[in-house]
């Protein structure tokens, strides 16, 4: 069959869209492995934010350079997302994040994150009149059920009002990550808003640092990770490339083929990853309950990527895409 038909490349988009999103699912869900060797050491919250997204921005400094090839107002024209993506997606959601698991389980707080799916399904309804349909609504259901017994969430929770507040702060940067690298402009590589982004989180972090807004020590220099005495570089880079200068990059590629709605969704899968990685470093099997959780989340990814397939046809790719050398077809978005 010809690789001209429009049908065909949507469904090759479609496909490299959600390998690239469990690659980025796995990759984010690595991030607590690294994070507790250093919170173990010492660290502090901010420090740990602050060099993991500083070191990411460094590392994604010359690829995104290499990406734009000069083509500098392509920064200029996509400013405000640039902007929103670095404070809201990257500083406030790892941030609250971290706080959320100060006063809450891990299970709670990862729940109330989650609950920003919710809100992109919401956001799509109100602003842009996507009523979720029978598929997506079911798929919803399922997938959050997945995930209260994957994360384990009724194994005595406790909450607290703060901790409440700021997961469901996170929960708004994670909606806002999915939105906004679904409607970010194709002049701008993934891996240049990746870049730029991380780089306005930086100096986010670093100033609410340099204000005493948000403590910011750093511990041993020798850390204990999976068992074996390490140094902190270790743990800063694996937590800094892996489960974020490629999570990024990955994620940023996979919601601009699927949409934010699909690629939220596949994003639960990061809880399964996770629960994973604990099972290769700390030896913590997952139970029965877990399994069938994560079941249910395959489960309810593959209702909502149903509904996205049958939601719209494909377009034909333009004379302007053909000339630009890329295929724009991809899975419809609304964002």
């Amino acid at each position: 069959m010809s690789t001209s038909n429009p049908q065909l490349q949507f469904r090759t988009r479609a496909r490299l869209g959600v390998g690239l999103a469990l690659f980025s699912a796995a990759c984010f869900s690595t991030a607590g492995s690294f994070a507790r060797a250093l919170t173990d050491a010492g660290w502090s919250t901010g420090a740990e934010v602050f060099v993991r997204v500083a070191t990411a921005a460094a590392i994604l400094a010359i690829p995104a350079v290499l990406a734009l090839r000069g083509r500098w107002a392509a920064l200029r024209r996509n400013a405000r997302s640039i902007v929103l993506y670095g404070v809201v997606t990257v500083a406030l959601c790892q941030l609250c994040y971290f706080k959320a698991v100060e006063h809450l389980s891990v299970g709670v707080a990862l729940l109330l994150e989650y609950l920003g799916i919710v809100l992109i399904v919401g956001w799509m309804w109100i602003r842009h009149g996507q009523r979720p349909r029978r598929l997506t609504a079911l798929g919803s259901i399922a997938a959050l059920l997945g995930l209260v017994l994957v994360i384990d969430v009724l194994g005595g929770a406790r909450l607290d009002p703060i901790g409440v507040l700021a997961a469901l702060g996170a929960a708004v940067g994670l909606a806002t990550y999915f939105v906004l690298s679904s409607s970010a402009s194709d002049e701008l590589p993934p891996v240049a808003l990746a870049a730029a982004g991380l780089s306005v989180g930086a100096i986010a972090i670093l100033a609410l640092g340099l204000v005493g807004a948000l403590p910011v020590h750093f511990g041993a220099g020798v850390v204990t990770f999976a068992g074996a005495r390490v140094s902190w570089v270790v743990p800063v880079g694996g937590m800094s490339v892996v489960a974020c200068a490629i999570a990024y990059v990955a994620g940023i590629g996979a919601v601009r083929r699927l949409g934010p709605t699909l690629g939220s969704f596949i994003g639960l899968t990061e809880v399964i990853f996770a629960v994973l990685f604990a099972w290769a470093f700390l030896g913590q099997l997952p139970t029965a309950l877990q399994l069938v959780g994560g079941a249910l989340i395959v489960g309810g990814v593959a209702l909502v990527r149903a509904d996205e397939l049958g939601r719209e046809p494909p377009r034909a790719p333009t004379r302007s895409d053909a000339v630009a050398g890329r295929d724009d077809t991809r899975l419809p978005r609304a964002a």
